[in-house]
């Protein structure tokens, strides 16, 4: 991978970024995604946040070897804290866990506008997102799912909107993404196919466990989520 050809997964969330955008790329590591983005024509101008130290000097380098340091600005930081309010139109936020993707977007909403397009890639549990989403007022406007390597990755793209239009029923679309249940790729069979197996493993080891309250309550929940998701692949 380089600015020039982007993995399968980067490339995707690439896609979303509208034509000639001023991008923020959040935990951008090498920087290759606002580069990519930049030299495409895909955005004007690129912020590349990182709040690691070696990353951050990676970034930094990349950036001047590819001569971009006039249009992309590396900073140090946590989070949405390397931008201002308004200063870009789209975010960018890839490899990440859900919950720590819906973290950085709670903890740095005050620079948010409204007017962003928010492009998030999270490696693992996108619930947490769709969830930030539906509580902040955000519209999830489409969703991909796609396998790269063995490993499959969800990308949620979202505006400001009513949070609730995507969802007819919110609790299992929630857990499974509106748009992906209606399209039920090979990656999203695969990927709920395979939580299956695990979730049906770990009720196992509940419903031998003692029969606590606490034990009762994630019963309940594993037994709801194993009914949503077999009925969607099974459809």
């Amino acid at each position: 991978m380089n600015t020039d050809k982007l993995s399968k997964r980067l490339e995707s969330v690439a896609n979303y970024i509208k034509e000639d955008s001023a991008i923020a790329d959040i935990g951008s590591d090498h920087a290759y995604l606002p580069c990519y983005a930049v030299k495409k024509g895909l955005a004007k101008r690129a912020v590349a946040g990182e709040v690691v130290e070696g990353p951050f000097q990676s970034a930094k380098k990349q950036v001047q070897s590819e001569g971009l340091g006039d249009r992309i600005a590396v900073r140090k930081g946590s989070g949405l804290e390397v931008i201002e309010a308004g200063e870009v139109d789209c975010i960018t936020i890839a490899g990440m866990g859900g919950p720590l993707i819906a973290s950085i977007l709670e903890d740095g909403k005050h620079k948010l506008t409204g007017k962003e397009r928010l492009v998030l890639q999270p490696n693992i549990s996108a619930i947490a997102i769709r969830e930030w989403m539906l509580k902040n007022g955000w519209k999830l406007i489409a969703e991909e799912i796609l396998e790269e390597d063995g490993k499959i990755y969800e990308i949620l793209v979202a505006e400001k909107g009513d949070p609730e239009a995507p969802y007819h029923h919110l609790e299992k679309e929630l857990l499974l993404g509106p748009f992906l249940i209606n399209e039920k790729s090979p990656a999203f069979v695969k990927k709920w196919e395979g939580e299956l197996v695990n979730w049906r493993k770990i009720l196992v080891n509940l419903e031998k466990a003692s029969g606590s309250e606490e034990n009762e309550e994630k019963k309940l929940a594993l037994q709801k989520k194993i009914h949503y998701t077999e009925e969607v692949i099974q459809q």
